[in-house]
């Protein structure tokens, strides 16, 4: 019977450090995302993802969820294209992937999956990726984003990731030499307005 009341306590103090790690409102790392963020070096501690709001739909155009400013970025990068070998557009699951990637290009491209999670599991992913694979997190629109930026093992160029978690909603990219500005930030406005 006496274990009991020490399990709270260590659960609770648990629950306290996640709360302390977490990053403040309006911290934006440095990334070929975001060039005008400040240099100061983000919050890396664990996220916090935002409670579940209004359930928002899963978009089903790649191109619509973007602006018209990242559109022009990324040009004639082909989007979709059968030549790449994996399963894009609107998936069995509602989800969406978005490929902008010529198949003939040895490195530039990025896939964007657009996928339901619910609290729970997002927050078991993003503190994953904060405390062990070195992402950086924050807490923009509403919303929790974790990002990494790093050099590609085979050419010389950078490779990403980004992840924004609102409402159940998971945005997920991961690009190598092709990171338009505002790109993230544009679906997310398309999503959750503003």
């Amino acid at each position: 019977m006496s274990a009991r009341p020490a399990v709270a306590a260590a659960l609770v103090a648990g629950l306290l450090l996640l709360a302390a790690c977490a990053p403040e409102p309006g911290e934006v790392p440095p990334s070929p995302e975001n060039p005008s963020s400040p240099s100061a070096p983000a919050a890396s501690g664990s996220p916090t993802p935002s409670p579940t709001a209004t359930a928002v739909a899963l978009p089903t155009d790649c191109r619509a969820i973007l602006s018209q400013a990242v559109l022009a970025q990324l040009g004639p990068t082909p989007l979709n294209d059968p030549g790449l070998g994996i399963a894009t557009g609107v998936q069995p699951d509602g989800s969406l992937v978005c490929a902008w990637r010529d198949p003939a290009a040895d490195t530039t491209g990025l896939i964007t999956e657009i996928t339901r999670m619910s609290r729970g599991p997002a927050l078991g992913m993003l503190n994953g990726l904060a405390s062990s694979d070195g992402f950086s997190c924050f807490t923009p629109n509403g919303g929790t984003r974790c990002e990494k930026v790093w050099d590609d093992a085979t050419y010389p160029v950078k490779n990403g990731r980004t992840l924004f978690w609102r409402d159940d909603i998971l945005i997920d990219t991961r690009w190598s030499n092709l990171a338009p500005i505002g790109y993230t930030d544009s679906i997310v406005s398309h999503l959750f307005g503003g």
